[in-house]
């Protein structure tokens, strides 16, 4: 693997991309591949109409599937009143707390803040209460910027710190580079290898339904984000931590993983002496339900990526423990599922 994850993950947090609005980190993801995979020529790529990139490597064997979703989450202008603020909806699930004076981006580059009400009490706010403001005088201002239906994003730069980094969008656009690691140093096998970076995963696993129905994979595994259970108080207890290793998916809300998938991960884990972990999810689900549940049925299993503050500006997980899932991914698909 020949790319540095924090500055590849600079690229891509900031990089235009939430569901249904997928064009420019398509343009992102496939430059960073072509510059990445030293043997990018074995594979041939497409995008289909759900806008899924998808990259695939023909082999005699099983039909593997790795996929995970490029979209993000953010907001869309519904409203513009005679003042020039604007109302908004969620594009994808949003905590109210973490949208308080938090600054998004739109596509042309127009920027606000979110605030409230403020003759609201605050134990009572509800997204209703919410308000964007990008500095307009008018309405008529206003709509030079924006208009009902724009989309925008978090807007925030990463850093890293130690084995630490943070950001905007860890979920799921550090599962894309995981794949993007996997793909370079998976030498050839013998599987019929397929890689889906996914859309519309945040409003409902979408592009991973449509990609998995044409495709119809033997095995599947998606790469996503997970929550940990290590932070003070938490209020339920989960055996996830930053730093441990990823975390191998038991279950979610979406899914119950396949015996066969998971233990092929075990297996790779203990060939290359990684450190993983067990996750139960008791909320949300990702791509593996809609994978597993597509055509005739997928065995479909799950590598998560321990993330702290998932859907807020300032997500946070360990490039250890990314690395780790790199090295994870290839190596079970090297070795094959049986």
């Amino acid at each position: 693997m020949n790319f540095d994850i924090y500055k590849a993950f600079c690229g891509l947090s900031t990089t235009f991309g939430p569901s249904g609005r997928e064009a420019d980190i398509i343009e992102v993801l496939t430059e960073l591949i072509a510059d990445t995979i030293p043997h990018i020529g074995d594979w041939d790529h497409r995008t289909d109409a759900m806008n899924n990139l998808i990259y695939h490597r023909a082999g005699t064997g099983k039909k593997v599937l790795l996929a995970a979703h490029m979209d993000s989450i953010g907001i869309v202008v519904t409203h513009i009143d005679d003042n020039g603020f604007a109302r908004f909806a969620q594009v994808g699930g949003l905590m109210l707390g973490d949208l308080i004076d938090c600054r998004v981006r739109f596509q042309n580059g127009t920027r606000g803040v979110i605030s409230f009400e403020e003759k609201t009490p605050y134990e009572k706010l509800g997204f209703d209460n919410l308000f964007l403001d990008i500095g307009a005088a008018d309405k008529k201002q206003a709509e030079q910027c924006i208009q009902v239906g724009d989309f925008a994003v978090f807007d925030g730069e990463p850093f890293t710190q130690g084995d630490i980094i943070c950001g905007p969008y860890l979920d799921n656009r550090i599962g894309c580079l995981t794949l993007i690691g996997a793909m370079a140093q998976l030498e050839k096998t013998d599987c019929d290898l397929y890689v889906a970076f996914t859309a519309q995963e945040e409003v409902g696993l979408r592009g991973a339904q449509t990609a998995a129905f044409a495709i119809q994979p033997d095995y599947a595994i998606a790469v996503d984000v997970t929550d940990t259970g290590d932070m003070p108080e938490r209020k339920y207890p989960m055996a996830v931590k930053l730093g441990a290793g990823p975390a191998i998916k038991l279950m979610d809300r979406s899914v119950i993983c396949d015996n066969d998938v998971r233990n092929a991960l075990y297996r790779a884990a203990e060939k290359s002496s990684i450190p993983v972990q067990r996750e139960i999810m008791e909320f949300g689900g990702t791509d593996t339900g809609v994978i597993q549940r597509t055509a005739g049925g997928t065995k479909a299993g799950a590598v998560s990526i321990p993330t702290r503050y998932i859907h807020s500006p300032n997500e946070m997980a360990s490039i250890s423990d990314i690395k780790y899932a790199i090295i994870l991914l290839a190596q079970a698909v090297a070795d094959g599922f049986e």
